[in-house]
């Protein structure tokens, strides 16, 4: 259901607006089963896979602040186009390099960090185009609609591509993300309506004093800095389940990189839990308040993640997987939408992609990385996992031991305000 809008220009917007968002979702979930089974196939490593995986989310750590300030200053369509043109070319270049024969690890990480920094100044934009071009009386409907499509492609499309891989090589793959990158840059292009609030292209605005400004957003909100440092440790345990995923399904569950259809099966459960989260998050919410909402999903996570690490054989880690990524994606969704509620629209990419850097950016490269040095050193994939699912815990564990969550909790058990 779109989101009520002024006029049908309104919503023949946001129908451009998010279908660009659907095409580059799917090409991106494309390039999310192919990139680390080709690292794989090319180097049968988990320290190969996990590198893909933290070059994946490094760049959110190293360039979100500057990206959320442009973002707020530039002109967000021009910057959406431009980050999805280089995407595009980017990732042209796998399977041109395949075709030759001259693809390696190196090069994959290295599309990776580009595909990826490109998508830091695209996410970054959309954090601010969204709540403008739909307003914030529209913003939780049209925010919605634009969750639950997209967490229908992340059900479809996964499956869909683990079932290419196992007919054919990954990297030909790789040009569907290519092509949805530039689709994606026609559909933005062609929406008439504003994506950024005010006149852009002011010389007087410094990068610096709107970094500042992000951040103190954040810390002066005891909400949404409790929110974004337990988020990391949630991210901590999703970037290790990314690039521990292809080696834990071979070396522990006997499930082959190619050619097993099971392997597909696997990398849909993330995505049934986002679609899942999209349904409950919005009911949840509303009864329980972000803070006790935040206060159950933790501990769920970490259960669900614990299952998985103990299980042995693929009808057992199908649904804990299925379960954790409900509980994961429910994090997620209700600290971004907690903070979209709450932020000025002036400062809305700024402070949510400092947000997103602070917690995904960070999280998701540090388990990754963390993943990968503990699978080498001995304990494998599943060591792996149990690293990431160390850092949860510690998020668990702050998020109830520190007044912030369970006094918010309570004063909306005394006011019924969240």
């Amino acid at each position: 259901m779109y989101p009520r809008t002024a006029d049908r220009s309104g919503n023949r917007d946001f129908r451009r607006y998010l279908l660009a968002r659907i095409v580059s979702v799917a090409g991106s979930l494309v390039a999310l089963v192919a990139m680390p089974l080709l690292a794989y196939q090319l180097t049968g490593s988990a320290a190969w896979t996990a590198a893909v995986a933290a070059a994946e989310a490094l760049p959110y750590l190293m360039l979100g602040l500057l990206a959320g300030a442009v973002a707020d200053a530039a002109d967000r369509r021009a910057l959406m186009i431009g980050a999805d043109l280089v995407a595009c070319a980017a990732l042209a270049s796998i399977p041109v390099a395949w075709g030759l024969g001259g693809l390696g690890p190196v090069q994959v990480v290295a599309v990776a960090v580009v595909t990826q920094a490109a998508f830091v100044f695209f996410d970054a934009a959309n954090f601010g185009a969204l709540p403008t071009l739909v307003g914030k009386g529209s913003l939780t409907s049209a925010y919605a609609t634009l969750y639950g499509a997209t967490t229908v492609v992340e059900l479809v499309v996964p499956p869909l591509a683990g079932l290419l891989v196992v007919v054919a090589a990954p990297a030909p793959l790789i040009g569907i993300n290519a092509a949805t990158a530039l689709a994606s840059a026609l559909l933005v292009r062609s929406i008439t309506g504003r994506l950024s609030p005010a006149p852009v292209g002011r010389r007087d605005r410094r990068l610096v004093a709107d970094v500042a400004e992000g951040l103190r957003f954040i810390w002066h909100n005891r909400i949404v800095r409790t929110l974004t440092l337990v988020g990391t440790t949630n991210a901590v345990a999703g970037g290790a389940w990314v690039a521990m995923l292809v080696p834990w399904a071979d070396q522990v569950l006997g499930i082959r990189p190619t050619g097993d259809a099971r392997l597909a099966l696997l990398f849909t459960c993330f995505g049934v839990g986002g679609i899942a989260a999209s349904r409950l998050v919005p009911v949840l919410s509303e009864r329980l308040g972000g803070a006790r909402l935040a206060l159950g999903a933790l501990p769920t996570a970490l259960l669900c993640c614990t299952l998985v690490i103990a299980s042995g054989h693929w009808g057992v880690a199908l649904p804990a997987a299925i379960a954790w990524g409900v509980a994961h994606s429910t994090v997620v969704l209700n600290a971004i939408t907690y903070r979209q509620q709450v932020c000025p629209l002036d400062r809305q990419a700024r402070v949510n992609t400092t947000a997103r850097m602070l917690s995904w950016g960070i999280g998701a490269p540090s388990g990754a990385a963390l993943a990968g040095a503990v699978a080498v050193a001995g304990p494998g994939p599943r060591g792996g996992l149990v690293a990431g699912g160390l850092a949860l815990a510690v998020g668990v564990a702050l998020a109830w031991l520190t007044p912030t969550l369970r006094g918010a909790a309570r004063a909306r058990d005394q006011t019924g305000v969240s």
